[in-house]
C-alpha cells in the first residue's frame, strides 16, 4: 500500500508545493525505466513525453490514440513515487466536450498534473481559434474540478511551434488560458531571456513552465532568476537516447565498428540500481 506521501493525493500536494516558490526541473522519462532512474537520480517530479512515448511505440509524435496515453499514464503513476505530470498533447479531442472527458479519464489515471495544448494539428489552420481555446481549458478545468480540483492544469501556447512566433499573441494566449483557469502557464519554442522574462512577467503571479529541448547555454540557475518555476525537457531525453543508440548502429551497418558503445552505460551500474528500485 502507498504511504500518505506516495498516495496520489500526496503526489498532487507535492507538485503544488514544487509551483509554490523557486524553481524545479521536471524531466521527461518515455518508459517506467527512465522514470525509475530519474526518480533515482533525485528529481522530484517527472512529465511524461508524447514524442516520447509514441517513437518508444514506433510512431511518430501525436501518433498515439487516447487509450495508448492512457494506459502510459497510468503505468507511469504506479510505477514511481514522485508526482507525474502528464503531456496531455491537445486532449485527444476536438471539442471542449471531448476534453473535458479525456481530462476526467486522465485523472483517474493519477496524474498530478496535465497540459493542453491549443494545437489543432492542422496546417492550414494550426492553433485553436482563442475563443475555442479558452473554451476548451474551461471544459478541462471544470473535470479536474469535478474531481476534486487537486490535479494541477497547465496551459499551453504552441505560436512558436506551428510557425507563429509572436510574442504578443503568446502572452495573449496564456493570459486568456490563466483566466480560464489554468494554473501554470507554458509556451514551448521561447528562447532568448527577453523572451522568458516577458512571458513570466505578463502572467504572474501565475508559476511559468520553460521546455529547454535544445543545447543551451542558459543554466538552471539563470532561468531561475528570470522567474521561471519550472524547466522541463520535452522529447529531449528520449532524442538523445536514440542519437547514442543511432550512432552505435549506423557504425556497424556502415563501417563494421562497434566503438559507439564507448559511452555505454555499464550492465553492473544498471542491474545494481534496478535490483536495489525494485
Amino acid at each position: 500500500m502507498q504511504s500518505a506521501t506516495t498516495s496520489i493525493a500526496g503526489k498532487r500536494q507535492a507538485f503544488r508545493r514544487l509551483h509554490e516558490a523557486g524553481c524545479f526541473v521536471l524531466p521527461n522519462p518515455w518508459d517506467v525505466g527512465s522514470a525509475r532512474m530519474l526518480q533515482g537520480l533525485g528529481f522530484k517530479a517527472l512529465a511524461t513525453t508524447s514524442s516520447g512515448f509514441a517513437w518508444s511505440r514506433g510512431r511518430p509524435d501525436n501518433g498515439i490514440s487516447r487509450d495508448m496515453a492512457l494506459a502510459h499514464l497510468a503505468e507511469m503513476v504506479a510505477a514511481t513515487d514522485v508526482p507525474i505530470n502528464a503531456d496531455f498533447e491537445s486532449g485527444f479531442a476536438a471539442v471542449a466536450a471531448g476534453v473535458e472527458q479525456s481530462v476526467r479519464l486522465a485523472v483517474e489515471a493519477g496524474v498530478a498534473g496535465l497540459s493542453i495544448e491549443d494545437s489543432t494539428g492542422q496546417a492550414a489552420a494550426p492553433l485553436f481559434t482563442l475563443d475555442e481555446a479558452v473554451e476548451r481549458l474551461r471544459a478541462a478545468r471544470r473535470a479536474i474540478d469535478r474531481a476534486g480540483g487537486d490535479t494541477l492544469l497547465v496551459g499551453r501556447a504552441e505560436c512558436f511551434l506551428v510557425g507563429r512566433p509572436d510574442l504578443q499573441e503568446t502572452i495573449a494566449r496564456l493570459q486568456a488560458y490563466a483566466g480560464a483557469g489554468a494554473d501554470c502557464l507554458y509556451a514551448p519554442g521561447l528562447r532568448t531571456r527577453e523572451e522568458i522574462a516577458a512571458v513570466v512577467a505578463a502572467v504572474a503571479p501565475r508559476p511559468v513552465n520553460l521546455l529547454v529541448g535544445w543545447a543551451s547555454d542558459l543554466t538552471v540557475a539563470d532561468i531561475a532568476a528570470l522567474g521561471v518555476r519550472r524547466i522541463s525537457v520535452g522529447g529531449a531525453m528520449a532524442r538523445a537516447a536514440w542519437g547514442g543508440f543511432l550512432r552505435a548502429a549506423r557504425l556497424i551497418a556502415d563501417e563494421g565498428r562497434f566503438d559507439g558503445f564507448a559511452d555505454a552505460a555499464p550492465v553492473k551500474t544498471l542491474n545494481e540500481f534496478f535490483t536495489a528500485d525494485r
